[in-house]
């Protein structure tokens, strides 16, 4: 059995979906969480969920982009986590290992906009799986309300890539509150780089 947190492993994995055009779809799906705070948490057990969470999921990215480039057809989901824009949820580790997969499948996008290969990120919310288990706090512990069936949330996220959607927040039920927040990103983008510190860094 492969274990995409050893790297010859993640090597292998990544060429296997370099070398087989029957490949069309790569789902980034692996990944681990904690939610423990981070003066709580073990520093090697974080290093071992940003191998998984970063660096498996770019490694099995890049393998799989050119050949989906080089054919103009190929879908690429990366599952990341509504704690990529409310990293203050759980474990700070875990949240920016999920921003991280938000950030690189924006920039990919952009990168692949020219091109038939779609790029889907979905953000979950809490969902019924073994992962709560897994990283400390049984969902069972958690608010009923909160929690979203594994099979809901598939079924979300197959009708978001349908609708050929790039974020797919299966939670979220006024997508105008996602169009706002991504609205007021991009307005800032043109000033975020500027030769002079803002006015309020210049003086008291």
């Amino acid at each position: 059995m492969l274990g995409l947190t050893v790297v010859d492993d993640v090597a292998r994995v990544a060429a296997q979906i370099a070398d087989d055009p029957r490949i069309t779809m790569l789902v980034n799906n692996a990944g681990v969480g904690a939610t423990a705070p981070l003066l709580q948490s073990d520093a090697r057990a974080m290093s071992t969920m940003i191998a998984l969470n970063v660096e498996a999921l770019m490694r099995l990215t890049y393998a799989a982009v050119p050949a989906f480039v080089g054919r103009n057809a190929g879908t690429i989901i990366n599952i990341a986590s509504i704690v990529a824009v409310a990293p203050e949820r759980l474990n700070g580790v875990y949240g920016g290992t999920k921003a991280f997969v938000l950030a690189f499948s924006q920039s990919l996008r952009q990168e692949l906009a020219d091109t038939n290969v779609h790029v889907q990120v979905v953000l979950p919310g809490a969902t019924a799986t073994d992962f709560w288990d897994i990283a400390g706090l049984p969902v069972q512990h958690l608010p009923q309300e909160i929690v979203m069936p594994a099979d809901a949330l598939v079924d979300a996220a197959l009708m978001g890539l349908a609708r050929n959607e790039f974020v797919t927040i299966p939670s979220l039920h006024d997508v105008g509150e996602w169009d706002t927040y991504e609205a007021a990103r991009k307005a800032m983008a043109d000033n975020l780089s500027t030769s002079k510190p803002a006015a309020r860094y210049q003086s008291f």
